[in-house]
């Protein structure tokens, strides 16, 4: 059973398989739910920026900036889940 190209069968082959399936729906699963937090979360200080003009400015600044640090923290997460998953 290759797995990227490779030619382990048996017993090695049937586990890079098991785990290279689980890395990536692990890290499919963990890039979604931070990109809706993220995008939540900048919508979230967008509205506080819009609703307050420039004295909530700060507080929905820092949200977006939050909001896009951890959409970016988890896309590192699941790309290193799935790079795990794949035995590199």
């Amino acid at each position: 059973m290759p797995v990227n190209g490779s030619q382990d069968s048996g017993v090695t082959g049937a586990a890079k398989f098991v785990t290279s399936t689980l890395g990536n729906t692990v890290g499919g699963v963990g890039r979604t739910v931070g990109g809706v937090t993220g995008a939540a979360t900048r919508g979230v200080g967008d509205t506080i920026s819009g609703a307050t003009g420039s004295a909530g400015r700060p507080v929905g600044d820092a949200l977006n900036s939050a909001g896009t640090g951890l959409e970016d923290g988890t896309k590192r997460v699941a790309h290193g889940v799935e790079n795990a998953g794949q035995w590199k």
